[in-house]
């Protein structure tokens, strides 16, 4: 993993609990990120569909399966990450592969994230899980 990798997976998960200074030094790393991502989706697609070309490939499936982490750290910090302004294809990419029937049936739903997220991080604080 490259070190870009392992500081925007960190910035990601930092968001979460993060104020002040703090959270906006995570939001900027996670933004850098996604520019740089967005840059090179424009170099590898060379204007087609998928990283790799007209198909899902590698990439696609690597940075796919942040996709809905990614969306629930939106909705958790209320912040839009995935900017038709500042990451149009990237934005275009993610409903292309998440539309995409091979991924549709096994992207998961927002909501169901979140519930999962409060279990791990209830098990990783030795707390009982919520109840719904």
């Amino acid at each position: 993993m490259a070190k870009h990798d392992v500081k925007w997976l960190a910035a990601m998960i930092g968001l979460r609990s993060a104020q002040g200074e703090e959270r906006k030094a995570f939001l900027d790393q996670v933004t850098e990120g996604l520019a740089l991502l967005e840059e090179a989706f424009g170099k590898c697609s060379k204007g087609k569909a998928f990283f790799g070309g007209d198909r899902i490939g590698l990439l696609d499936i690597a940075f796919g399966s942040l996709l809905g982490w990614l969306k629930l750290t939106e909705k958790v910090n209320g912040v839009k990450l995935l900017d038709e302004a500042k990451t149009p294809g990237l934005v275009k990419w993610a409903e292309r592969f998440c539309a995409d029937a091979a991924v549709k049936s096994v992207m998961p739903e927002t909501e169901k994230l979140l519930e999962f997220s409060k279990v791990v991080a209830a098990k990783m604080k030795g707390a009982p899980p919520p109840k719904n």
